[in-house]
This record gives C-alpha cells, structure tokens and sequence, in this order.
C-alpha cells in the first residue's frame, strides 16, 4: 500500500500493530468524510470498491474512467445526460475586461468554455428529501356534525 502524505503515514504508523485492517481504516476515512461534509474522489473509490466487493485498483479504474469520459465529451462539445441524476454541458462566456484586486489594472478576461452541471428534478427531489422542503398536502377541512338526540 503506497502512503502519499506525512499525516497519512502518521495515521497508518498508529493503526500498524493496532489489530486494526486497511478495511477498517476506510470505514474510518468515510466516517471522517462525513463529519467533514464533503466527499472526495478516494471517498468515492473506496465507497464503489466497498458496495460492489471489487478492489480499490478496480474501482479507481472504473472512477477514473467514467470521470475521463465526461471530460473528453465536455470538450468534444457533447452534452452529457444522465437519467435521473442530471446533465452535463460546456456554457460560453464572453470576453471581458476584469481587474487585478491588487493593483487595480484593467486585465483582459478572454472568451471561454466553462463547464455547468443541472440536476434533474428526481436528484433535487432526493436531495430535499425530509427535509421539510417537501411541499405537505394540507389536511381536508372537517366538517361538524350537530349531535344526536
């Protein structure tokens, strides 16, 4: 297992000899990603490697090709759909004149291609699940009874 940063060998120096295994320090970088509240791309092999019992090389791969997939059709000018998760396109910007907030001169911005990703309705949907931004069906008026005698 090849360790790329100081703290990350730090952290497995203190798991070495702890009983504690490769998968379980994964466990442990998904719990962590979850407190932070953000995901990464080695978040997301060692989730795909974890859901579909596969390598963490085999996983990398299939992530890594399916990101290079949507960048090559980006640049071709392809738009990218996705049913149910959303699209993928490349949007023009016009050129302009910005200004550089140190010195204040005028700078050049040229024209260029950005990319812009919109969700489909099912993936906001998903997201805004439970949270309280689901429109509630009001409840049916009642209707009173005169009692009986």
């Amino acid at each position: 297992m090849r360790v790329r940063a100081s703290a990350d060998r730090r952290a497995w120096r203190a798991f070495e000899g702890s009983g504690i295994t490769a998968a379980d320090r994964r466990f442990d970088a998904t719990a962590r990603k979850n407190k932070e509240g953000r995901m990464t791309k080695a978040d997301l092999i060692d989730e795909v490697s974890r859901l579909a019992e596969l390598t963490r090389k085999d996983s990398e791969v299939i992530v890594e090709t399916i990101f290079d997939s949507v960048v090559r059709s980006l640049r071709a000018g392809d738009k990218i759909e996705i049913r149910g998760f959303g699209s993928f396109r490349t949007r023009q910007r016009k050129p302009r004149v910005g200004r550089n907030p140190k010195t204040g001169e005028r700078v050049e911005v040229p024209a260029k291609k950005i990319p812009f990703f919109k969700p489909s309705k099912e993936l906001k949907d998903l997201v805004n699940e439970g949270n309280g931004t689901v429109p509630v069906t009001p409840a049916p008026p009642t209707t009173s009874v005169p009692p009986a005698v």
